[in-house]
């Protein structure tokens, strides 16, 4: 039996900080680039909740996001020796569902319906690994947690850190083999 990874959604598998940064900007007319924010909460960044639930709620914020470089390609190797699952927090912004579902069937076709999960809470998620961008879900991860950087984590150093999806069938081979050696 495959082992099992859970990949987040929204700065994993798709860039988030420019485009919010650009829905931001034609909103409040206050530009930021991705060095102002880089270290900085997303509550720091944006005190103004409202505003972020009405950016995150328009009607196409979430099915345009870009992919991140690098990731389908991994995502596919990755597939060749892991059970892949897409995890994400859609909850929170329940008008995303549907755009989630479809920026996954564009952009990741290859991975079954049935490998996608939505939930309001990962701690019940329960796989091998957890690649995520927030220390809130890999905090409580079942296995091990894999941190992806964001602007939001960059001085967060108690999970293991991915900066870019070219580094992840590597780090996982190497991860698997220390298991080996101590088993």
């Amino acid at each position: 039996m495959k082992k099992t990874i859970g990949i987040d959604m929204d700065g994993v598998l798709a860039d988030i900080e420019d485009h919010i940064l650009h829905t931001y900007q034609i909103e409040t007319g206050i530009s930021l680039t991705r060095n102002d924010i880089k270290g900085k909460s997303e509550e720091e960044l944006f005190p103004d909740r409202a505003m972020v639930m009405k950016i995150c709620n328009r009607t196409g914020f979430f099915r345009n996001l870009p992919v991140m470089e690098g990731a389908v390609e991994a995502v596919k190797k990755l597939m060749e020796d892991y059970e892949i699952y897409i995890v994400s927090a859609a909850m929170e912004f329940p008008l995303s569902l549907f755009e989630k579902h479809e920026w996954l069937a564009e952009h990741f076709p290859f991975i079954s319906w049935k490998n996608i999960i939505f939930c309001g809470d990962k701690s019940i998620i329960d796989t091998d690994y957890l690649i995520d961008d927030h220390s809130k879900n890999l905090d409580f991860c079942k296995g091990k947690p894999l941190m992806f950087t964001a602007f939001h984590n960059v001085a967060k150093d108690h999970h293991q850190r991915i900066n870019h999806w070219n580094e992840v069938p590597a780090l996982l081979k190497q991860l698997e083999e220390t298991n080996l050696m101590l088993a």
